[in-house]
């Protein structure tokens, strides 16, 4: 529909203060009025609705939602559309620590792209890291887009603002134990925890998926991990992060003689599960963390220095483990690369999304390649001997 009859007229508040007031009719025939400082904002804005009313996108602000309204709605369609419970629950700390108290009252058709990085730069300055602003800024883009789904807002200017990058000075590398830790830390394991070690050692996989797997996922006579799900952190299952976490991962010689050792002693449940509690059921990640994998580094001497209290209260430094679970992943990943598998074959094993995932994180590993029949039988070499 065509824009009828767009004014501009310049008004004397009665403060004294001359401003200009934009008049036009919108695409649903209602007259709207907008004001400015200046004429030429005035004129710039009757350009740019007229060609929006034309298109029929032109949404007024009076009609625009909030961020925070808008945020409401995007996390009332992530419930309906039953995400899991903890990727919904960060979502809304984006929305409810970060994007709402910052931007919630400013109008969709006023979130512009140098307020989107405005409101990036606070948060750096508030000490937030990069990667979580990066999260953040992917949740405020995911709610004006759908807020632009539902007509609410013309486009996204979330796509248009600087996207967040790493700092030079940022140590981008994952942190995983080296070969002499990885050595220690198998050789003081006990031997009821010692197919659970391996198994997140050498089949990558990350402690959701370790607590998600079913004995029917396991092949014992053809020597496979068939990756079919996971469990969140309030123990509740779901499939693996992405498309591509579902995957087959060969086991090695020795891990594969461990697993069948293990289905004769696992202790027996209905779930079936691979590694649970005593009673059957699913390991919580911070008791493993607690009771095992912590305590196994302490003992094995894999630990720094943090901020903590002595018996008294007092300030003081004390020993802590180094790493978490998931520094075992990694390690597995650089034992393959080690073993000369290339980038696409890392892709498919650690289930990543896309091939920019897995050099971004490990590209500065890969070196020579060779043939992949070497990693089964060498990929162990060194920390089992």
């Amino acid at each position: 529909m065509e824009m009828r009859v767009a004014t501009i007229r310049k008004r004397t508040l009665p403060s004294g203060k001359v401003v200009w007031l934009a008049s036009y009719t919108d695409g649903g025939g209602a007259r709207r009025f907008k004001q400015f400082p200046t004429k030429r904002g005035a004129d710039a804005f009757l350009t740019q609705a007229k060609s929006q009313v034309a298109a029929g996108v032109h949404t007024p602000d009076s009609v625009s939602p909030t961020v925070a309204e808008a945020a409401e709605i995007w996390l009332k369609r992530c419930e309906r559309d039953k995400l899991e419970r903890t990727t919904i629950e960060q979502y809304r700390g984006h929305v409810e620590l970060h994007i709402a108290p910052r931007i919630g009252a400013v109008k969709l058709s006023r979130l512009t792209a140098p307020l989107v990085n405005e409101f990036v730069d606070q948060l750096l300055v508030a000490g937030r890291s990069r990667e979580l602003c990066r999260r953040v800024l992917i949740s405020l883009s995911s709610i004006v887009t759908e807020a632009q789904r539902r007509g609410l807002v013309t486009v996204n200017n979330v796509r248009s603002a600087k996207p967040v990058k790493r700092s030079s000075r940022e140590n981008t590398r994952p942190l995983m134990p080296t070969k002499a830790e990885l050595k220690a830390l198998i050789d003081i394991t006990p031997e009821r925890s010692r197919p659970m070690l391996l198994t997140l050692l050498f089949a990558g996989l990350r402690g959701s998926e370790m607590r998600g797997l079913l004995w029917e996922d396991v092949d014992l006579k053809r020597g496979v991990l068939h990756v079919r799900r996971r469990v969140d952190r309030f123990n509740a299952f779901g499939p693996p992060k992405s498309k591509a976490g579902i995957r087959d991962i060969p086991l090695p010689p020795t891990l594969l003689r461990e697993l069948k050792a293990w289905r004769l002693a696992c202790p027996n449940g209905p779930l079936g599960l691979v590694f649970p509690t005593t009673t059957g059921t699913v390991q919580g990640h911070a008791n493993i963390l607690h009771r095992f994998f912590w305590p196994l580094q302490v003992e094995a001497g894999i630990t720094v220095l943090k901020d903590g209290k002595d018996e008294q209260g007092r300030a003081t430094k004390v020993s802590a483990a180094k790493y978490g679970l998931h520094a075992l992943r990694h390690a597995a990943a650089a034992l393959w690369i080690e073993q000369g598998l290339n980038p696409k074959r890392i892709q498919t094993l650690m289930g990543h999304a896309s091939i920019q995932q897995t050099m971004d994180r490990y590209g500065y590993l890969f070196e020579a390649q060779e043939d992949e029949a070497a990693m089964l039988a060498g990929v162990e070499a060194g920390l089992l001997s």
